[in-house]
């Protein structure tokens, strides 16, 4: 019931976040109201609403942090206390081997001898390649 308050809360204090974020002039818009061109538009008087809106979107932002630890907790409580339970989506089923024909691995003898600490040169390269003949 308290997580589902807080998520309540959460999104209307994000919305409202954003709406005052969008509301508010940026600081650009300064140089033109001091010319004239911006004082008829302020809906918050000639003074501006920077003081309101600035105070409001701390307090919904302060609100926004709040409910979020609030969230975290409650997620927290919740793992811990084992009410989620995991269940995979996909059945995994043991494959059936015993129709399979039985390979013998290969003996270490059939394996390739490397030289690690051989260095080859470009002739000694050349010579092992087999010769490339152009065709017509």
């Amino acid at each position: 019931m308290a997580q589902t308050i807080l998520l309540m809360i959460q999104v209307i204090s994000a919305l409202a976040l954003i709406g005052l974020v969008l509301v508010q002039q940026g600081k650009g818009a300064d140089a033109g109201a001091s010319f004239g061109s911006g004082a008829s538009q302020t809906v918050f008087g000639s003074t501006g609403s920077g003081n309101f809106l600035t105070r409001m979107t701390a307090i919904l932002a302060a609100i926004f942090f709040a409910t979020s630890l609030g969230l975290a907790y409650f997620a927290k409580q919740t793992v811990q206390s084992g009410d989620i339970q995991f269940t995979p989506s996909v059945k995994t089923e043991k494959a059936n081997t015993s129709d399979l024909p039985a390979v013998a691995p290969a003996p270490v003898s059939a394996l390739p001898k490397v030289d690690m600490l051989k260095t080859e040169t470009a002739a000694d390269a050349k010579a092992t390649l087999p010769a490339v003949t152009q065709g017509s």
